[in-house]
């Protein structure tokens, strides 16, 4: 497969599983954030082990966070606004998950699904990643937003949610999330937007109507998902023939390509790409690892191109993303 460039987390490493850790309750502790004023964010417990980023549009905080080492950690949030939750990546060994209201969960993988946390009710957890675990958390002021008033959003009773799908809202997430990772790069008006749609999607989901994962039809089946993307991160780094991934799915090219778009959204060759990206910035928090090192060891032939595909799709070079996680 092609390998230009473009974004790549950190593999879900065949790692030994860590000790166990047991549940426990955390509040989050104070933080001014625009719009919101003091309330409380999601507290993860130890904190160094997270990278966390945020921006606020008229009443929606979105912040994402990204867990930096394979190691348990322990989560908590308890406040007067809802929680949206979106996993884009969540896979553990063992772990626990309780929102008030529902049944602890201790579903293994949850990457794509949404929880969500009414205000006012206490969600808690603890897990040990197997994958390093990327999320986006939205902190929604029930009376702060751009909605229309008819719709009374802040009397509205919003039912507790674990680990559910719905393309559309999943969709709106990920969109904000852009926002966050490219600030300045869309006008301010085209966030706030996503911001009302992402309510009003949570309206149609608390009224019954939520869109379930579809069927699959002319994707790729659960078992060949997990063993391309396991390969694409094994081999991140390097050219994967295209031929090479049909094999391991027992797929003729054509209809692997057809079918692996079906499933992740994307083309094999820009997925490949995405990933490198992200593994990238995984390398450019090591201080010790100079830019060039980090093109070469993300597969890149030299410091030019991997600044070229990592501005693509970030929106800064490498060194300003470096210089940012300060």
């Amino acid at each position: 497969m092609a390998s230009p460039a473009e974004t790549t987390m950190d593999q879900s490493a065949a790692l030994a599983p860590p000790p166990a850790c047991p549940i426990a309750e955390y509040h989050a502790p104070a933080r001014l954030r625009p719009d919101l004023g003091s309330h409380s964010i999601v507290d993860i417990s130890p904190p160094e082990i997270v990278r966390r980023h945020s921006a606020a549009w008229s009443g929606v905080n979105v912040e994402t966070v990204q867990v930096m080492r394979h190691m348990p950690f322990e989560y908590g949030f308890r406040a007067p606004y809802h929680l949206l939750i979106a996993a884009e990546l969540a896979e553990r060994y063992d772990g626990e998950t309780f929102v008030e209201g529902l049944p602890r969960s201790t579903l293994r993988d949850f990457t794509r699904k949404l929880t969500f946390v009414p205000a006012g009710h206490d969600f808690r957890g603890w897990q040990r990643p197997r994958a390093l675990t990327r999320t986006i958390y939205f902190y929604i002021d029930p009376r702060g937003l751009l909605v229309d008033p008819a719709l009374r959003f802040g009397e509205i009773e919003f039912k507790p949610r674990l680990f559910v799908y719905d393309r559309d809202l999943l969709e709106t997430a990920l969109k904000l999330k852009s926002q966050v990772e490219n600030s300045g790069s869309m006008p301010r008006l085209y966030a706030e937007a996503l911001g009302i749609a992402l309510t009003l999607e949570l309206v149609r989901i608390n009224s019954g109507a939520a869109r379930r994962e579809p069927a699959n039809r002319g994707g790729l089946a659960a078992w060949q998902q997990k063993r391309v993307a396991a390969y694409i991160e094994e081999h991140v780094a390097n050219d994967i023939p295209l031929a090479t991934l049909a094999e391991l799915v027992q797929l003729s090219p054509y209809h692997f390509c057809r079918s692996f778009k079906s499933s992740f959204g994307m083309p094999p060759h820009r997925y490949h790409a995405s990933r490198r990206i992200e593994r990238a910035k995984q390398l450019l928090a090591d201080r010790e690892l100079s830019i060039t090192r980090v093109a070469l060891k993300t597969g890149f032939s030299d410091t030019s191109t991997f600044t070229a595909a990592f501005h693509r799709l970030t929106g800064q070079t490498p060194s300003c993303y470096r210089r940012d996680l300060d």
